[in-house]
């Protein structure tokens, strides 16, 4: 099973005209250059050719003309690259871009491996029945598959000059000036509704990077290096990595403040209940001993009061 090819291999070998009525042939198409399966759609059928069943066709969308409907196709071929274990790299950013030279090399190796894994036909595969579940797969089935037949039957040289002089006349121009037309309208109202976003998130963003730039002043100023939030702050603005463990940091820091404070005032509580206690103590040793004299005198007088009327009574 051919998944890796070789640049020199036979396969890369292969021109246009074989690669596209092999296509036209087996998925019974009217494609007239190669780059018109870059919305990845005709690899998925492909693929669903070698391998029935193992594509999910309802997934496939045959009306992609973004890159990003071309992307969500390339998706599902991947993923049936991943079920067959299909180590071919798919580059999806050349393919979508509709470069002539990259989409026929990448087809090269599609019919390469198709080849290999069931000789290129499936006789009992019905490609109009299976797009039918693809989004714009019936619309596709029913263009006409003129170009078809004339590409995909060479045997007779007579036959396919005749038929090949009026085929470029009759089916190139018309489908590629529409389609270009209806893909350029649409990539110019992505490209102005992503510049509009653009200039809102730009604005938005230079508005917040004003307002954290004055904070970054203000805490930068002298004296408001003393409040205990500023540090916290600090460590916020001037983080290295968007961590969640940051603002947890800051906020201990916080709570230690807090807790710092709430120790000092207590401690300044007691102190003042301390200072209190000692002053109303002396405050009392002092009455006492400026009050014991009169007691004394107070009480001699007593005395003397009291023994002076029986000294006259004697």
């Amino acid at each position: 099973m051919a998944t890796n090819i070789g640049m020199m291999d036979a396969a890369y070998f292969v021109g246009r005209s074989e690669i596209l009525s092999w296509i036209n042939s087996t998925l019974r198409l009217n494609l007239s250059k190669v780059e018109e399966a870059c919305s990845g759609a005709v690899h998925c059928q492909l693929m669903d050719v070698a391998h029935p069943g193992t594509v999910p066709m309802h997934k496939v969308n045959f009306d992609a003309k973004t890159e990003y409907d071309m992307i969500q196709n390339y998706k599902v071929l991947q993923d049936v690259f991943n079920k067959l274990k299909i180590t071919k790299h798919i580059e999806v950013n050349k393919l979508v871009k509709g470069r002539p030279l990259d989409n026929l090399e990448f087809m090269q190796w599609m019919k390469r491996y198709c080849d290999s894994v069931s000789g290129g036909a499936n006789q009992n595969y019905n490609p109009e029945e299976r797009r039918e579940a693809c989004k714009g797969g019936k619309d596709v089935s029913k263009k006409p598959t003129r170009s078809s037949t004339s590409t995909g039957a060479p045997p007779k040289s007579h036959n396919s000059r005749r038929v090949d002089t009026p085929t470029p006349n009759s089916t190139l121009p018309p489908p590629p000036v529409k389609n270009t037309t209806i893909d350029t309208s649409a990539y110019e109202q992505q490209i102005t509704e992503l510049k509009l976003t653009m200039d809102s998130l730009e604005k938005e963003r230079d508005f917040y990077f004003g307002k954290l730039r004055d904070i970054e002043i203000l805490c930068r100023i002298s004296t408001m290096s003393n409040i205990p939030g500023i540090e916290a702050i600090k460590r916020i603005l001037y983080a290295a990595e968007d961590d969640a463990s940051i603002v947890e940091e800051a906020q201990a820091m916080l709570l230690n403040n807090e807790n710092k404070e709430q120790e000092e005032e207590e401690e300044s509580k007691s102190d003042s209940q301390k200072r209190k206690s000692i002053v109303t103590a002396e405050v009392d040793a002092a009455a006492n001993t400026a009050l014991s004299p009169r007691l004394k005198v107070s009480d001699g007088s007593d005395v003397h009061s009291s023994g002076s009327p029986l000294l006259i009574s004697w």
